[in-house]
């Protein structure tokens, strides 16, 4: 790269740096917001559950306790994920969020379990409520600014890709749900003289339950390791195919070590005049245009020599990706290497997961190539699509 590009990578980094500190700031100082929100709101729902005997008040209360540590454990959970690579842990933090968004769905589902204990407790002995006007206002304003708070909270989550916002979020919506049930039945009490407020809060707790495993499910196959988001995928091929002499980009893998971090790998195709020189410019080429734009740490970009001399080759090569792809499951054939003196066929060939039999679909496009090509050795690779193939 030349100097100007040189200058133009430390103004990208520090670009990055700093869209990474301002969502960090973002993160904390939205859950500040959501501990104070809550904290008040517990305060007084507590009072009014004791003061009118109220389980379902209560446990409600006991839920706004929850959520102010959710939103700890978010700062938190930020704050450590923040941290530079050190030795031990060369790919940064940023998983720790995952953790943080993992104890927030704990919490949610303990929360769930222990207000349905407390909802069959009074089902079997059942203490009868006395409302006041007083209390159903607050419980009423308490509706509306959880509303508020969720909505605001999973907005700023999903705009700045934080799981543990998202789930604070979505579990303050889910609580605005729980006080309006909670203020029904205060008023079918009120007005009907039934008392169903310890039934309502054992089927609140289950939805709380269900809410928490949800949560829960959806964080550790994150951290399991997904499929890499498709737009993400398809754009960093993009990036790549459009430099002139890349004529293809394969086996992209993106490794995420947190939210908006990625390392990654691919294979592409260039020419096979290229000099060692001309390789080592263009992968550094690409590996920074990635970053630049993607915010992708390319670590590893295989190459494809593409044979531009040889007319039987080029045909041949033709006519086994036509052969590969009339194959149904066939996604793409890649990676394409013909020698005419060892006698040897290499390429790679992508089978769609929804194929029934991945290796029959395999053993089909090698029956039907070995058919067409019976003296030569065929090394073909059984290929998964990591990512979308654009």
């Amino acid at each position: 790269m030349t100097a100007n590009d040189t200058l133009t990578s430390d103004n990208t980094l520090t670009d990055i740096a700093q869209i990474a500190n301002s969502r960090n700031k973002k993160i904390i100082q939205t859950s500040i917001i959501g501990i104070v929100t809550n904290v008040i709101l517990a305060s007084f729902k507590a009072i009014i559950g004791l003061l009118t005997h109220s389980i379902a008040i209560t446990m409600d209360a006991v839920n706004n306790i929850s959520d102010s540590a959710s939103s700890i454990i978010t700062i938190v959970g930020t704050k450590l994920a923040s941290k530079d690579p050190d030795r031990e842990h060369p790919f940064g933090h940023g998983r720790i969020e995952y953790l943080s968004a993992m104890i927030i769905s704990i919490i949610v589902l303990y929360a769930g379990l222990t207000s349905f204990t407390e909802s069959v407790k009074k089902i079997v002995n059942p203490v009868k409520p006395d409302y006041t006007v007083y209390s159903l206002i607050i419980v009423g304003v308490g509706v509306f600014v959880k509303i508020i708070l969720g909505k605001y909270v999973k907005s700023v989550g999903v705009k700045v890709n934080s799981d543990s916002l998202v789930n604070s979020g979505e579990d303050a919506l889910l609580d605005s749900i729980i006080s309006s049930a909670t203020l029904a039945a205060a008023l079918i009490y009120i007005f009907g003289n039934i008392s169903l407020e310890s039934w309502l809060a054992a089927i609140i707790s289950l939805i709380i339950i269900k809410s928490g495993v949800d949560m829960l499910k959806d964080t550790i196959s994150k951290i399991l390791g997904e499929r890499a988001d498709r737009d993400l995928s398809i754009s960093i091929k993009e990036t790549v195919k459009s430099f002139p002499d890349v004529s293809g980009a394969y086996d992209l893998v993106l490794n995420n070590y947190g939210p908006n971090s990625y390392n990654g790998s691919i294979h592409i195709e260039i020419p096979d005049t290229y000099t060692a020189f001309q390789i080592d410019e263009l992968v550094r080429e690409i590996t920074f245009l990635v970053y630049k734009k993607h915010n992708v740490l390319l670590t590893a970009i295989g190459i494809y020599s593409v044979n531009t001399k040889d007319e039987y080759i080029i045909k041949a090569r033709e006519h086994i990706y036509s052969l590969a792809m009339s194959i149904p499951y066939v996604l793409q054939a890649h990676g394409f290497y013909l020698s005419t003196e060892k006698k040897t066929i290499r390429f790679d060939v992508v089978v769609s997961f929804d194929s029934p039999d991945r290796r029959d679909t395999y053993n089909k496009v090698y029956n039907s190539i070995k058919k067409e090509y019976p003296d030569y050795l065929l090394e073909i690779a059984l290929d998964i699509d990591f990512s979308d193939i654009s």
